[in-house]
């Protein structure tokens, strides 16, 4: 943290007004040390009497946290306060009192005395939070440039202590906001939730788990409230609160701050703060028509005055007729182009930026324009080549120091709407634009390649900076990726939100996949199936069996008329759709395709390769469910051994191939080999992929059915409860596992004598089997037989 956001923080958490806060931080700041206040209440635009009155106000405040402060003598003060803010600056143990800490992801703002001109708005904005749950910063008119997100910003720094659960800033132009809210819990409160739940579940949870204490949500840069924002909202709670800034208006019922350009005055301010003071003195009267030209915008200033930084020797009256010509210059490149958005003073003032850049440097920010409105990671430092290294290292310096890039932490930086449109249009200019832009979407899809079709938490944090940027790619430059990489960006982001859970988010972009590649490739192509089977896996997932079966039959055709019978990728077909018929119940059309798949595999593949570890343990798995278990045992044991030589013993799938060997031991009456294997299961699952698990419940359900086989009801029944309580939770009430459960704790409840207990168990099972599973499925079949066996024997 920089000192001067060090002292705001300091100046939020100790209470002070706006007023004194100025005071404290002109006086601490290094570079005022030797200055007295005469000069200092100058710089504020305050009299030496007002600045000293505000210094005691100050020195009074720091008091009730640090009593040492109160008995120093008036002169001492400002030295024993600097030394306590210094020590406590450099993490000191000495400096007390300690504080909580606050967990927040507030991206940096300029420092406090260069914000001007809206003291009255951060007040109003405080008040209206403390009044309304949700408050919009809204532009006047639409405007860009005028300060939202900076005003928003200030607000959160400065108010900082008072929100004790933490400050969570969402980008609305970012990757998706759910993921956001998962990243900050996940981080900042180490809670994780299971990626098996539904979104709503995996939201609540993230409230519920969320640090006590009044929280504030930010949500920046909103376009679409019903889509953007709408979804993500926490519980009605009164420790909730809620901040948005837009340059949309919204419906009335939403409190609404305006914000519009600032005044003569505070322009003024903010220009003094950026140019040098003598400098603006001895051309007043240009200085106020230069604020005037650029509308009173933030930004413009922002702008102008790094300009004006960077050329000492300027006049301002030459820099007036610069932005003079090139406001003629914009305003004929806008009437010529009327979906150029054109926004007032800012333009001309990156016009004159854009100048001041070397070749490399506007190269550089042209290539930054194809990125999405979120962070952009650059992390120079990986270039190998130390030549072209300090090359870029030297554009972004360039463009830092004209204000033209946001730098949000190391190597991660933004740019601010209007400044990436400019750079887009220069971009769209230049003759070697296609050029640019089918590199970049051939570095973005170096970047999807690395998606595994199964992200662990590693690879979806490691990637996560980079799907806004996928996402840009795949909507707007697809166009520019070559036939091979084609789908490439829309897999990746298929598998990056399928592997989360967010079936939802990756539905689109598989079926965008299979739309895009059948209009670029035509229908005879390996990518279309490629596109097929993925789209196939995700209706799978979610029950939606219907819709699968086709899509995986066509990808099945398509691979065998286009690479012959005898292909890797064949074999992977035939295994989906076997997965899919046992997952409906028909096994006779699953087994030739599992034996083909396995045969395939081995002939093609060897005998040692984790795609024949799976084809074995499928093809058991079938045995087992026709009761074969003399067939599927030795497969069983083949693919555990296979897995545990390929894998090592602590791997997810290890705990599927000791599950799935235990049940074949249980269903053949080998309850002292079953359990222990059942044991290791649930035990590894736990290890690995946490309590809240839908596997771990299916561990704790396998192994209370097999108490209940052999007697043990008073070990099995806290078991069912528990599997039976967190399969609820993470797939819902109507769920085929969960009429399972219910099902088996039935069973127990009957076999204990406890029958109106199990019959109305039975009867939900029953209901929600043929519900979603259809009345003809064994698994419907088999809990409707175990409703009939109980009434037979509860009756007669």
């Amino acid at each position: 943290m920089q000192w001067a956001d060090f002292l705001a923080n300091e100046a939020a958490t100790n209470s002070l007004s706006p007023e004194q806060t100025a005071a404290f931080v002109e006086r601490l700041r290094t570079e005022n040390s030797g200055k007295n206040e005469a000069k200092l209440a100058s710089e504020l635009n305050i009299g030496a009497a007002a600045f000293k009155k505000r210094m005691t106000e100050v020195y009074d405040k720091f008091a009730q946290s640090y009593p040492e402060l109160a008995n120093s003598e008036s002169r001492g003060k400002l030295e024993k306060l600097r030394a306590y803010l210094t020590t406590k600056y450099n993490g000191g143990q000495d400096a007390q009192p300690t504080t909580k800490e606050i967990h927040q992801n507030i991206p940096p703002a300029v420092p406090f005395e260069k914000f001007v001109g809206r003291e009255a708005e951060l007040q109003n904005l405080h008040q209206q939070l403390q009044t309304s749950r949700q408050v919009a910063i809204v532009a006047v008119a639409g405007m860009g440039g005028v300060g939202k997100t900076e005003l928003a910003t200030q607000y959160a720094k400065q108010h900082l202590q008072k929100y004790q659960g933490g400050v969570c800033w969402l980008s609305a132009q970012g990757i998706d906001v759910e993921i956001q809210i998962f990243r900050f819990v996940e981080l900042k409160f180490n809670k994780i939730a299971p990626d098996d739940w539904e979104l709503a579940d995996r939201l609540r949870y993230c409230w519920q788990n969320w640090q006590q204490g009044e929280v504030l949500l930010v949500f920046d840069d909103v376009t679409d409230y019903k889509k953007q924002v709408q979804p993500y909202l926490p519980p009605e709670s009164p420790r909730f609160k809620v901040l948005l800034t837009t340059r949309l208006g919204f419906d009335r019922t939403l409190p609404q701050l305006p914000l519009g350009v600032l005044k003569p005055l505070a322009a003024m301010k903010l220009l003094k703060s950026l140019v040098d003071r003598e400098r603006l003195k001895n051309e007043a009267w240009v200085a106020r028509k230069i604020c005037k030209f650029l509308g009173y915008l933030p930004l413009a200033l922002e702008l102008v005055g790094r300009y004006l930084d960077t050329m000492p020797d300027l006049s301002l009256e030459k820099l007036l007729k610069r932005l003079e010509k090139k406001r003629l210059e914009h305003e004929a490149i806008a009437k010529a182009n009327p979906l150029m958005r054109y926004e007032y003073g800012v333009a001309e003032a990156i016009a004159l930026s854009w100048e001041q850049l070397d070749e490399k440097a506007q190269e550089f920010g042209c290539w930054l324009s194809l990125f999405a409105l979120a962070d952009i990671p650059l992390f120079v430092e990986r270039i190998e080549d130390d030549d072209e290294q300090e090359l870029y290292e030297k554009a972004i310096a360039d463009l830092w120091k004209l204000h033209l890039i946001q730098s949000q932490s190391k190597g991660i930086y933004r740019l601010h709407p209007l400044i990436r449109q400019f750079f887009q249009m220069k971009l769209d200019e230049s003759s070697n634009a296609d050029e640019v832009k089918t590199a970049f979407a051939a570095q973005m899809v170096e970047v999807a390649k690395q998606i595994p079709q199964q992200p662990n938490r590693e690879d979806i944090f490691n990637f996560t900076l980079f799907i806004s940027h996928l996402a840009e790619v795949a909507t707007h430059l697809f166009q520019y990726l070559s036939d091979e990489d084609l789908i490439r960006p829309f897999k990746g982001l298929g598998w990056f939100y399928q592997g989360q859970g967010l079936y939802q988010q990756a539905e689109p972009w598989l079926q965008q996949c299979v739309k895009i590649a059948e209009n670029r490739l035509g229908l005879e192509h390996p990518d279309i199936a490629t596109s097929l089977n993925n789209l196939a896996a995700i209706y799978k997932s979610t029950g939606r069996y219907s819709e699968a079966e086709p899509l995986y039959q066509q990808a099945l055709e398509l691979t065998k008329r286009l690479l012959g019978d005898n292909h890797p990728i064949v074999a992977t077909s035939l295994n989906n759709l076997a997965e899919l018929y046992r997952y409906t119940g028909r096994y006779s059309e699953a087994e030739p395709l599992y034996l083909q798949a396995l045969r395939l595999r081995q002939r093609l593949l060897g005998d040692k390769h984790p795609d024949v570890a799976n084809s074995l343990n499928n093809l058991a798995l079938l045995y087992s469910s026709t009761r074969r278990y003399s067939e599927a045992e030795p497969l069983f044991q083949q693919a555990l051994e296979l897995k545990k030589h390929l894998l090592g013993d602590n791997h997810p799938d290890i705990a599927i191939n000791l599950n799935n060997l235990a049940a074949l031991y249980k269903s053949t009456g080998r309850y002292s080999e079953a359990e222990p294997l059942f044991q290791q299961a649930l035990a590894l699952r736990k290890c690995l992929l946490g309590d809240n698990h839908p596997d771990v419940a299916a561990s704790l359900n396998n192994l209370a059915t097999l108490y209940q086989s052999i007697g043990r009801y008073s070990e099995a029944e806290p078991l069912h409860l528990q599997t039976l309580e967190l399969w609820k939770r993470l797939l819902g009430d109507n769920h085929p596992d969960v009429a399972t459960s219910l099902n088996n704790l039935a069973g127990l409840y009957c076999s204990t004598g406890r029958f109106s207990e199990g019959k109305a168990l039975f009867e939900q099972a029953l209901a929600i089997c043929e519900r979603t599973l259809g009345v003809g499925h064994p698994d419907t079949m088999m809990v409707r037989g175990n409703y009939a066996k109980f009434l037979r024997e509860a009756y007669r």
